[in-house]
């Protein structure tokens, strides 16, 4: 016998031991226990917050698992679309190869290789920890199964007009050039400027003016807004002024959404470029002037001298030019909430672009209704309140991204920009009455990471098919996971569950 203990040894003996007997494998019995495990990032290796997690759940399945239940803790790992897309570009990128050489079609096989070599980590992990999972059902949120469970949901909610194509403001990140999900976006307090800039009234007679923390943006200014009750500007309300360097004239508009203490009271409006002139913009019917393009250089729409600068060579450009002509005021120091990707570290930018959407208002009500009722109840239950708060002013889900790594968008186009959505092309061609010789292309993009995971307690049960396991074990019994997840998977998983089972899928 060796004179120290040597867990390594023993513990990895063993629990291959335990696996390969298939002690962790469902073992009958009339009444079923089962957990989802939320899935991790294939690209990822576990922190202490998984390993906390996953000790709960071994608690709980191995209790169930003792006390006669039918039990099942199902594992998988998630796809992660950018992430993973990340790992194999940079990869390439130190052997001197760019993804757009090789073309869609090998990379995706480079990135299936990498999955296969390096994707196991977690999984070993999992193991290692002793945490008693059914690896006989491990499942990947890109395998064929869970693959066509994403392309019936999508087609189904399309159907049914809860997936719609539209233009709108989204997160988007210029180096990875995607949109990307609140979640994505971390807004971190850094030491900036604010300009004071003079728009001329239109009549000649003195100026506005305005601040801001972004100066590129003007360009694409549509209107100047003051508040309804500032006595300061009400005489101006209607009138318009001139947009220095645009030769253009943009209307004076009230509005409550203004504060009159900050600034001059006096607030620029960039329908195209900011999320609250965005829905200003719509309250006003104002023009949505983008004047970037997809690297967050001057695009087109910017006057000539600045087409084709990066946003902050000509936000020095732009300023060094108004303060020559006389229409830069002051400049303060000022500390504000700068939004960075978590993978690339730019500055993410609003950005007006055509991308998917799920009309989640929709899917929300009977999500909120199956908490109120307590069909699921949240421990701690202050949570009800952020899920509650949450839910209640739900926004439309972008679900596009602009990756190679994914689920495919399953829509098709025509030479003249008409889409059609079906299972493939050749279905779609049928169902449409489009001849072989005209032609289609698929979306290029693929589908967000969540939109999958969403689908997680059932498309791991086999689902669309009715099999014996997602009657057994759906609803699943419990979910633990993180609170920062609750509404980026949680509550989606909640709304989807309920929309295609008509049960929740946790109690």
């Amino acid at each position: 016998m060796d004179k120290t203990f040597q867990p390594a040894t023993i513990e990895t003996r063993w629990y291959q031991e335990w696996e390969d007997s298939g002690y962790f494998a469902p073992q009958g019995g009339e009444r079923a226990y089962s957990i989802m495990i939320p899935p991790p990032n294939v690209t990822g290796s576990l922190h202490m917050g998984h390993g906390f997690q996953e000790a709960i759940m071994d608690a709980l399945i191995r209790y169930h698992r003792m006390l006669g239940y039918n039990t099942l803790w199902q594992v998988g790992t998630d796809h992660a679309g950018i992430a993973t897309q990340m790992v194999v570009e940079r990869q390439l990128e130190a052997e001197g190869i760019d993804r757009h050489d090789l073309g869609r079609e090998k990379f995706v096989e480079k990135v299936w290789e990498w999955k296969e070599q390096s994707g196991g980590t977690i999984t070993r992990q999992l193991r290692r920890l002793g945490s008693s999972l059914d690896w006989s059902r491990e499942r990947f949120t890109m395998d064929p199964g869970l693959s066509l469970a994403v392309q019936e949901v999508f087609i189904r909610l399309y159907r049914e007009g809860l997936i719609y194509r539209g233009q709108r403001l989204v997160n988007w990140d210029p180096v990875l050039h995607t949109a990307i999900s609140d979640l994505e976006v971390l807004s971190q307090e850094e030491k900036g400027h604010l300009w004071h800039f003079h728009y001329p009234l239109a009549g000649g007679e003195g100026h506005l003016t305005v601040a801001t923390t972004r100066p590129e943006t003007m360009l694409g200014d549509t209107a100047v807004a003051v508040h309804p009750e500032d006595e300061r500007y009400a005489h101006l309300i209607g009138r318009t002024v001139s947009l220095p360097l645009c030769n253009r004239e943009i209307p004076v508009i009230a509005d409550d959404y203004v504060d009159r203490e900050f600034g001059t009271g006096c607030v620029k409006i960039t329908p195209a470029h900011d999320f609250n002139d965005y829905d200003m913009g719509k309250r006003h019917g104002l023009p949505m002037i983008n004047i970037l393009d997809d690297n967050a250089a001057m695009n087109g729409n910017a006057p000539a001298p600045y087409r084709g600068l990066d946003r902050f060579e000509a936000r020095q450009r732009i300023v060094a030019d108004l303060d020559s002509m006389g229409l830069l005021g002051k400049v303060e120091d000022h500390t504000l909430k700068v939004p960075r990707g978590d993978r690339s570290g730019v500055v993410i930018e609003p950005y007006l672009t055509n991308q998917w959407y799920v009309d989640a208002r929709e899917l929300a009500k009977p999500a909120i209704a199956a908490v109120e009722d307590g069909d699921i109840r949240f421990v701690p239950k202050q949570w009800e309140n952020t899920y509650f708060a949450w839910m209640r002013d739900i926004q439309d889900w972008c679900i596009s991204r602009q990756l190679w790594w994914g689920h495919r968008i399953p829509a098709w186009y025509d030479e003249d920009g008409n889409f059609y959505v079906g299972e493939s092309e050749a279905a779609v061609r049928k169902e449409h009455g489009l001849g072989d010789d005209s032609s289609l292309r698929q979306d290029e993009d693929v589908l967000d990471t969540w939109f999958s995971s969403a689908l997680w307690t059932f498309s791991t049960l086999g689902w669309p098919e009715e099999t014996e396991e997602l009657a057994t074990f759906h609803p699943s019994s419990v979910l633990v996971t993180g609170f920062d997840i609750n509404f980026f998977w949680v509550a989606r998983l909640i709304m989807m569950t309920l929309h295609f089972r008509k049960e929740v899928p946790f109690h």
